[in-house]
């Protein structure tokens, strides 16, 4: 599985600079730089959408391990994450690719969401490259104080501030250890 983050797509290239030769073009093995610059439209949306999809199998392995903070079981047996809360935004002009994460918390005044998205992101900070912008956000509708909890699990301040806690450091790792 990880092996998949460290070749992952950025763009059309592999983060190794080279590109697994696509049918349509007609070669074999891996293409140099000026094959890789007459690759067609349609190899090239292609290989994203093969990239996309092993990306988010990718993170929703990592998110369906996660342990809740109060229940023994993960956030995939409550349905906090499924595989469908993994959204792939296109890339920005500097070339960053935006995943959006969503979940949905038990209950609508779920007590312990904001540490539910701290893992999330604990978590996936851990596994994929800096080349990635984590958004993690609520589902819509399903917490009442969701865009207060929202703004708190996205901004890096308090992020770094929550993980200075050693109490509360504690419990994300608790949460998001993987089972041996």
């Amino acid at each position: 599985m990880l092996s998949f983050f460290r070749k992952l797509s950025v763009g059309a290239k592999i983060k190794d600079g080279l590109l697994p030769v696509d049918d349509d073009v007609g070669g074999v093995g891996v293409m140099d730089n000026v094959a890789q610059d007459i690759l067609t439209a349609r190899s090239r949306s292609q290989i994203m959408a093969k990239d996309e999809t092993e990306l988010k199998d990718s993170i929703y392995d990592l998110l369906r391990t996660i342990k809740d903070p109060e229940k023994p079981q993960t956030l995939e047996q409550l349905e906090v994450v499924y595989e469908d809360c993994i959204d792939i935004r296109e890339a920005t002009p500097g070339g960053v690719t935006v995943i959006r994460i969503e979940f949905n918390p038990t209950v609508p005044h779920c007590s312990l969401a904001t540490l539910i998205g701290l893992c999330i992101r604990v978590k996936l900070e851990r596994h994929l490259l800096a080349l990635f912008k984590l958004d993690i956000y609520i589902k819509e509708g399903a917490h009442s104080t969701e865009q207060e909890i929202n703004k708190q699990i996205n901004d890096k301040e308090r992020i770094a501030a929550a993980m200075e806690n050693p109490d509360l450091r504690r419990v994300v790792e608790k949460c998001i250890q993987e089972e041996e």
